[in-house]
């Protein structure tokens, strides 16, 4: 059943990166059509296809590697006017002097080129006023944006934060020695120190040597301080309030960092601490948020990826490094799809209620939408952020020729920059395949390793 949890975990998250990759190029989509531009494809996914319909000039479909997707807008670039002069004349150019980066650049111009009717096409991208453009290309990361805040709204305001309150919900009979494999009492084995002071289930603890403690963790804090020593436990029980006497009982515990890992002394050995148990259990709820706090999540969210993503190349390095070294992954650095799946195979397979394995997905999802937001932003073509930098830059080009009353510029050839793209898209490709490595042979894990 684990194995079977897992695998849906994992297909659960190739769904949702399909989705929010539908809606991301959705939100291309709808103001491409809005603006009129002509937009043949609206495709998701990449490779062969599996299935398409055409509808009025655009063709919808899906494909068969569900890692991406486009649409294909008529006149991305402005035409290449001495190449459609000659291929007017009857004239072959052949190929681009100046070597392999001249030849693809010529090879988008015409591209390029065929996606237009004809010179006085005026359905195309490059002839849109700057912020149209900016808003087509904007609207793509938007969508994930506003993605994540739907998810985190479903997650905290529907579901809720889980809690764990200060009533007690069980009360261990005895203590049971540490190192022990046993989970039932036996004679020889002492009382928990709640259970003889007189603690029940149902009880609310209300403060602790007259110290109000409003969470569990309060009070797990204060007993856990007082090993040996004779505490005054305040409890609310049936409407009314008393206070009983509980001695915890001395344990010593290996002291943990905040993944949950040993800490480790100077001859490498678990570090221990003695620390006072009772033996009782809290009720754990889920306490809904209010609405905006999902916009508070994710703008949360936003800033730690940021952080992150300008680092990429050292931490896409950090976890190559991992695969000759052995050592353990950043729990916090970047992840690809197979990473992201895994992680969701952990949480549908985790030993936890239906609602947290639900809950968890759903933060999951979030991220992943949060990380297509501000990756899509960075200014580089061919991502949105490199569009909406050339638009940018053309609309400061028009502005900077009005107020000095020089003719209208050309729009910037975006096919200039077809290089710098290729070598962008080669390093994506290269982080894309060491961090698909690192998540195969050393991957991060939500339970530690």
């Amino acid at each position: 059943m684990e194995a079977l949890a897992f695998v849906i975990g994992v297909v659960l998250m190739v769904v949702g990166l399909a989705v929010s990759i539908a809606l991301h190029e959705l939100g291309h989509l709808w103001p491409a059509k809005k603006f009129g531009v002509r937009v043949g494809q609206y495709m998701i996914g990449f490779g062969p296809t599996l299935w398409s319909r055409r509808i009025g000039e655009t063709e919808y479909g899906v494909k068969a590697i569900p890692l991406g997707g486009y649409i294909s807008m008529a006149g991305m670039y402005p035409p290449s006017p001495k190449q459609r002069e000659a291929a007017a004349s009857g004239h072959r150019t052949g190929r681009a002097g100046g070597g392999f980066f001249a030849t693809m650049v010529q090879d988008a111009r015409a591209a390029n080129d065929e996606t237009l009717l004809n010179e006085d096409d005026d359905r195309v991208f490059y002839k849109l006023p700057v912020w149209q453009r900016v808003v087509i290309m904007l609207g793509g990361p938007v969508m994930n944006l506003l993605f994540a805040v739907v998810l985190f709204a479903i997650l905290l305001s529907g579901i809720g934060v889980q809690t764990a309150t200060t009533t007690v919900s069980s009360v261990s009979e005895c203590i049971i020695p540490s190192g022990s494999d046993r989970t039932a009492c036996e004679a020889s084995d002492p009382a928990a120190p709640a259970a003889a002071a007189g603690i029940r289930p149902g009880d609310v603890i209300v403060a602790i040597d007259g110290e109000p403690t409003s969470t569990f963790a309060d009070a797990a804090t204060l007993i856990q301080a007082s090993p040996g020593q004779a505490i005054a436990v305040t409890v609310e029980r049936d409407g009314a309030t008393q206070t009983l006497t509980v001695t915890p009982a001395p344990v010593e515990q290996t002291v943990t960092d905040e993944r949950g890992r040993a800490v480790l002394d100077e001859n490498g050995e678990p570090r221990t601490e003695e620390v006072g148990i009772a033996g009782i259990r809290q009720e754990v709820e889920y306490l809904k948020q209010p609405v905006w706090v999902a916009a508070q999540a994710t703008g949360e969210r936003v800033v730690a990826v940021a952080g992150v993503m300008w680092q990429m190349p050292v931490k896409v390095w950090q976890a190559g490094t991992t695969l000759v070294t052995g050592e353990e992954r950043d729990p916090n650095g970047p992840l690809s799809i197979v990473g992201a799946g895994r992680l969701s195979g952990e949480v549908a397979a985790a030993d936890a209620p239906v609602l947290n394995r639900v809950a968890g997905f759903l933060e999951l999802l979030a991220a992943l939408n949060i990380a297509l937001f501000v990756f899509n932003l960075i200014p580089l073509l061919p991502l949105d952020g490199g569009h909406i930098a050339v638009a940018l830059w053309e609309g400061i080009k028009r502005v900077w020729a009005k107020v000095f009353h020089r003719p209208p510029p050309k729009p910037v050839d975006a096919t200039k920059l077809v290089p710098v793209t290729f070598v962008v898209v080669i390093a994506l490709i290269t982080m894309g395949a060491v961090l698909i490595l690192a998540d195969i042979v050393n991957p991060v894990s939500l339970f530690g390793p």
